[in-house]
């Protein structure tokens, strides 16, 4: 491992992104990373020379732009970039504005979209680097009451689908990273925001809420400790990728949703093909 190696991580004050933070610096690499609150961030990692705090606001392309700048000025190079910033917002389509809308995707997809682009030219000069988008399962599979969510997440890996063939031969690697539940603070305040119930038709995505809350908040299978050893094992290897599940849940709703979405492709096979031109 070169201890030179620079990583530039966003969303970095709580969760997997701290997580992945702190094991990174215990390895010896060197990392910058963002938060909204400067402060905030260096308190939860603490003092070390190899680490740059940065407040930043990832919907800001000018401060996005100066922040990757600073780890540049700072550590010279940029070696891998994670995309770990987001947040969840769930509730009926009917009960969300459209402003809380556009934030989540101004967040989860145009603020991710940002950072990249702002990498780019130093990744490309050197040939070299890695980009890891954390999306989740639901960019996956669509669940009840996550339909700005699912989309938001969808987006992400359909953009890490076609930016990894991009990239390929600029030496660039990409990778989706789709965790399953993880017992982080993700269910709790600040990380998912939920629509105000005001539609009585959507009673049963109003119990999903209670639901979450009784029966998978700080119940959830994934270890935050233990996701900073898939995201460095897949920097390390020759050919990792493009996507990637995280955790037993996540494998098993993922594999069920595909096995389904094969069968469905099967079961109307016909009448998709019908739509071709004849030859005759």
């Amino acid at each position: 491992m070169n201890h030179q190696q620079v990583w530039f991580v966003t969303g970095a004050s709580k969760g997997l992104g701290l997580s992945l933070v702190k094991r990174l610096l215990a390895e010896g690499y060197t990392v910058a990373a963002t938060s909204r609150n400067r402060l905030e961030l260096q308190q939860a990692v603490g003092a070390n020379p190899s680490f740059l705090p940065l407040e930043t606001d990832l919907t800001s392309e000018s401060s996005v732009a100066t922040a990757i700048k600073e780890t540049i000025d700072r550590f010279g190079r940029l070696d891998a970039v994670v995309n770990n910033a987001g947040y969840g917002l769930l509730g009926a389509l009917e009960e969300l504005s459209l402003e809380a809308i556009r934030q989540e995707f101004e967040i989860n997809v145009f603020a991710t979209i940002n950072v990249i682009r702002q990498a780019l030219p130093q990744l490309r000069y050197q040939r070299s680097g890695h980009i890891f988008n954390i999306t989740s399962i639901a960019g996956w599979h669509g669940d009840q009451g996550a339909n700005v969510y699912n989309s938001s997440k969808y987006a992400v890996e359909g953009l890490s689908d076609a930016l990894a063939k991009d990239l390929k031969p600029l030496n660039i690697k990409v990778t989706a990273v789709a965790p399953g539940p993880f017992r982080t603070n993700f269910l709790g305040t600040g990380s998912v925001i939920y629509a105000k119930p005001s539609i009585d038709d959507y009673a049963h995505i109003h119990q999903h809420k209670d639901w979450l809350d009784n029966n998978l908040n700080g119940k959830q299978l994934g270890d935050p400790v233990k996701a900073p050893d898939v995201i460095l094992r897949l920097f390390n290897e020759e050919n990792p990728p493009v996507h990637i599940v995280m955790g037993s849940d996540g494998v098993r709703v993922v594999t069920n949703h595909l096995t389904n979405m094969l069968g469905e492709i099967e079961k109307w096979k016909s009448v998709s093909i019908s739509t071709d031109l004849d030859h005759a």
